[in-house]
């Protein structure tokens, strides 16, 4: 395994607690255009030279030029929340549905100009009085279709907006600010074990306002299998990021505030931190 930073400075290499310059890497999308992208960074990392660690502030998301992604309805948690969403405005059953239906829900997310970075801004609708985070393990999907790293996810979403018209979803998630991604990229050919824990941690003023936490074995689908209906009939010269929908849901009395601070934790990835403009 070894952890990815993309810095200000360049690319950064890290495995068991050592750093060395990626500067044999042209750029991120070289890692999602080969056929083996494993052997890629290990050979990069052979030739690179010793550096330190990235600091915090020179952090930026791990993405050039992939489209993101997501996957939604894949937690039953999620299943019910959306339900409740939709229950006022007479959304019916579309996300019972979806849920227990062999093909998932898959929707567009972002740009890379769309996406934070770690410590970065996220942002919330002006138009949206109902807003939340969703943490997610999210996929790194060569060009070819192989899942070969992961990191963390932040779907914004308007939980108003969504639940008034199934038809708003993009309005809802698609929009500045609406993603982010980081702290690194996990290179791996193994993905992360049935057991590791997705935490969530919502602070005001200092103060924990909301905390939650599931397991990556409590998603429904197959992570292969969300990837296969993602590249059905579509190419992604550059790969993809897919996001694999969350199993946290803050009450419905809950609702991001600007100056909050996100924090998400999925091991080995880190804590990705993020606070809403």
């Amino acid at each position: 395994m070894i952890r990815l930073f993309a810095t200000t400075n360049g690319i950064v290499l890290e495995r068991e607690g050592q750093h060395r310059l990626g500067t044999g890497l042209e750029g991120i999308d070289a890692l999602f255009r080969v056929p083996d992208p494993h052997g890629l960074l290990q050979s990069c990392w052979n030739g690179a030279a010793p550096c330190d660690a990235p600091a915090a502030g020179t952090l930026l998301p791990p993405i050039q030029s992939q489209e993101v992604w997501a996957a939604g309805v894949t937690y039953l948690r999620s299943k019910d929340a959306r339900m409740e969403e939709s229950r006022e405005a007479g959304g019916g059953d579309f996300y019972d549905r979806v849920y227990h239906a062999g093909r998932p829900e898959l929707f567009f997310k972002a740009t890379p100009h769309r996406v934070a970075g770690p410590g970065g801004a996220v942002r919330i609708r002006g138009d949206s009085k109902w807003n939340v985070p969703e943490p997610e393990l999210t996929l790194a999907v060569s060009a070819a279709g192989r899942i070969f790293g992961y990191t963390i996810g932040n779907d914004m979403s308007s939980r108003d907006i969504e639940g008034e018209n199934p038809l708003y979803l993009p309005q809802a998630k698609v929009y500045a600010g609406s993603a982010a991604l980081g702290p690194c990229l996990v290179v791996d050919a193994a993905p992360p074990a049935p057991g590791t824990v997705i935490a969530l941690e919502i602070r005001r003023g200092g103060r924990t306002v909301f905390s939650g936490e599931t397991r990556v074995d409590r998603i429904k689908r197959p992570l292969p299998s969300l990837v296969e209906y993602l590249y059905r009939d579509n190419a992604f010269p550059a790969g993809a990021f897919l996001m694999t929908g969350t199993g946290i849901v803050p009450p419905d009395s809950f609702t991001l505030a600007q100056g909050d601070e996100i924090l998400i934790t999925i091991e080995p990835v880190g804590t990705l931190r993020n606070t809403v403009a």
